[in-house]
């Protein structure tokens, strides 16, 4: 008699690493982005990493807000990008873009 096989984790215990579709390559760099949601802000940071579709950044404005637009512009390329997470840790935000322009 065969084994059972172990049932595949939901996605809901999944960490974000696993769920992840794309290659993701380590980086240094400062990075630069803007909105004006609801007043125009320069925000200044360091970029951690990118992929064919985003990027992850370290910054320490902490009213940066999932779904929000941003203009960017990092040592890899400049456009139009969407929060898609973000993780506070005391006066530190990381946070996860999708490149849409």
């Amino acid at each position: 008699m065969l084994p059972k096989p172990k049932p595949k984790p939901s996605t809901s215990t999944l960490t974000a690493a696993d769920r992840r579709t794309e290659c993701r390559h380590p980086t240094e760099g400062h990075v630069r982005f803007s909105f004006d949601d609801p007043a125009r802000r320069d925000i200044g940071g360091r970029l951690m990493d990118y992929s064919r579709s985003g990027f992850r950044a370290m910054h320490n404005y902490t009213a940066l807000h999932t779904g929000q637009i941003v203009e960017f512009q990092h040592i890899l390329g400049f456009g139009q990008a969407r929060v898609m997470w973000n993780r506070i840790a005391d006066d530190r935000v990381e946070s996860g873009f999708l490149v849409i322009k």
